[in-house]
């Protein structure tokens, strides 16, 4: 579930999404919608998050 403000409102995805974003170096945003297509599975999302942008699959 998101908030108005286009966040999440599962306080871990959010935490998890805050991680991810600042630890690779991606928007929060992008960060999320990893964690959907993914889950959250830490090493796969690591693993996504580095792999070059434009080599990555669209969501």
């Amino acid at each position: 579930m998101t908030t108005a403000d286009g966040g999440e409102a599962d306080p871990g995805i959010q935490f998890l999404a805050r991680r991810l974003a600042k630890e690779v170096g991606i928007p929060e945003a992008e960060a999320r919608g990893l964690i959907k297509l993914i889950g959250t599975n830490w090493s796969s999302l690591l693993r996504e998050a580095r792999f070059p942008k434009k080599q990555r699959r669209p969501f």
